[in-house]
């Protein structure tokens, strides 16, 4: 029986898992079939390994396929260019020695010239790719070399010169025979593998292999394809799920991050399944499930976010913009130039729409902000007072938000009342949240509204034993800009089939009236907290 995968390389016949098809289709033909040199650059657990070792399957009837793992080796692999040479020949040798039909098509003079080379006592690269050469030259179909995992090798001059001859024999292959197609995978773009090597800004960016074409394909999962996974799926366990509808639950949350869909599939079908409160089958798949999966997923720990947490501090400027856009609600620009915005692509944090730089799914807002907060709940008193108060909140195990905003003006006013706006604006948002996050900590779950996220207004979504509310927080600017304020917030609640919603606006009027006031817009109530 079948599984959901979250531990490597994933199998169709073992695993479940989106049906990869379209994408070796459209890689082929984009990109190998028109000889191109590429980089597949994504960040941590997004599928480039299973994406690489389903292409060399595919691409088997046309080409001869030279995969290799740099994860395999050393350090010491890479002391010099006559060690390096040797492990590189060495890891051909053993790739071709598995099955013997990817020998097919190379001619075995030249194969063990190229073997020979090991014994030699002048290695060097530029031998090294002689030696390829002629294996190129003399197959009978055209060779396609896959590097998976080069950041191993990133910090290692070795690997530039190993680069170099690449770039090399690629501009001179009508007179040199070489690969005709190379494809390298890993989290590191090559135009920034001299960071480690040459920290000096100027060096920064020179790519030693600037040929490399832009591999601009989409690695995400749409809807319509976890869709398809989650059709296989019940098809073997007839749990009555509503395919469609778990299927769109599970993107909004991940927007498509082949990881994350694995893990939440996983959670529920392993570990929620046996948890009392669902009945299993259709009651586990379920938006409440997909909900609950998210939530014993932010707190477990698992490798994408340790590497998060750890790249945040080798890169404090990253984490300064995630704070911007989480907590600031800054219109963060989108340009790549920009060095933390380009590190946010590549590690997979961030990404651009509509021209803004955007935090990539949901549960990374979700995971940041947690992360943010627990590092400042330490020294925080809104924090204690949220942790403190938390009993009065919870009615028979229903969330009374109107009482939690009623706490917090009066709570707000009299520590923060007489900060200036510009102080209030760039923390006001993140004292609610602050506030907030004891409050229904271990039992709900709250999220920032990336579509009505700006500068002036952001929308917290709020999840608390099944119940949600739309607490609208935004910077006062007049009686105009409110009521229009007023009636998007009423559109909100439609989209969520809600009929009560909250507003909770920073005022910095001298004749503002703190409080609370419910108005109704349309057939909607909203009730409005003012600090």
């Amino acid at each position: 029986m079948r599984y959901f995968n979250t531990e490597g390389r994933c199998k169709p016949e073992e695993h479940y898992m989106v049906c990869l098809d379209d994408r070796l289709r459209e890689i082929k033909e984009r990109f190998v079939d028109r000889k191109k040199y590429f980089v597949i650059n994504k960040g941590r657990q997004y599928g480039k390994t299973t994406t690489l070792m389903a292409l060399a399957e595919y691409l088997k009837k046309d080409y001869i396929v030279i995969f290799l793992d740099f994860q395999l080796m050393s350090a010491a692999n890479f002391a010099d260019e006559q060690t390096f040479s040797r492990k590189f020949i060495g890891q051909v040798e053993r790739y071709f020695s598995r099955k013997q039909e990817r020998m097919e098509g190379i001619d075995q003079e030249a194969f063990q010239a190229l073997l020979s080379l090991k014994n030699g006592e002048k290695l060097s690269v530029d031998v090294l790719f002689d030696g390829l050469s002629r294996v190129c030259e003399t197959a009978k179909k055209p060779i396609v070399l896959m590097v998976d995992e080069v950041d191993s090798a990133s910090n290692n001059q070795v690997f530039l010169d190993f680069l170099a001859q690449l770039r090399g024999y690629y501009l001179n292959r009508d007179e040199l025979p070489t690969f005709h197609s190379v494809i390298l995978a890993g989290v590191y773009d090559i135009k920034n593998l001299k960071l480690k090597i040459r920290p000096e800004s100027e060096h920064q960016y020179n790519s030693p292999w600037n040929i490399a074409a832009n591999f601009d394909l989409d690695m995400d999962f749409s809807a319509g394809q976890i869709a398809g996974m989650l059709q296989e799926y019940e098809a073997d366990h007839i749990t009555g799920m509503n395919v469609e509808e778990v299927a769109g639950e599970i993107y909004q949350y991940t927007s498509g991050y082949p990881y994350l869909i694995s893990l939440i599939c996983k959670m529920i079908d392993e570990t929620l399944q046996n948890v009392e409160s669902y009945s299993g089958g259709q009651g586990v798949w379920s938006k409440a499930g997909v909900a609950e999966a998210v939530k014993m997923i932010l707190k477990l720990k698992t490798p994408l976010f340790d590497s998060m947490v750890k790249q945040l501090s080798i890169y404090p400027e990253l984490r300064e913009g995630l704070e911007d856009i989480l907590y600031r609600g800054k219109r963060i620009l989108f340009s790549p130039a920009e060095k933390y915005i380009n590190l946010g692509v590549m590690f997979g944090y961030l990404k651009e729409e509509s021209g803004r730089a955007m935090v990539a799914n949901r549960i990374f807002e979700m995971y940041l902000t947690d992360l943010f907060m627990s590092e400042e709940s330490k020294t925080s008193d809104i924090y204690c007072f949220g942790q403190n108060n938390q009993p009065q909140f919870i009615k028979e195990n229903r969330l009374d938000m109107d009482l939690v905003l009623e706490k917090f003006v009066e709570y707000f006013t009299d520590i923060y009342g007489d900060n200036d706006e510009k102080f209030v604006e760039a923390y006001g948002r993140k004292f609610f949240l602050l506030y907030l996050k004891p409050i229904i900590n271990g039992t709900g779950n709250y999220y920032l509204e990336a579509q009505t996220r700006d500068a002036s207004r952001t929308d917290v979504i709020v999840d608390y034993m099944g119940e949600q509310f739309v607490v609208e927080l935004k910077i006062w600017r007049g009686n105009e800009y409110n009521e229009r304020g007023e009636q998007q917030l009423a559109g909100y609640l439609d989209y969520y089939h809600l009929d009560r919603g909250y507003m909770l606006s920073f005022c910095f009027n001298k004749k503002k009236e703190t409080g609370m006031r419910e108005l109704r817009v349309g057939d909607k109530t909203i009730v409005e907290a003012v600090v």
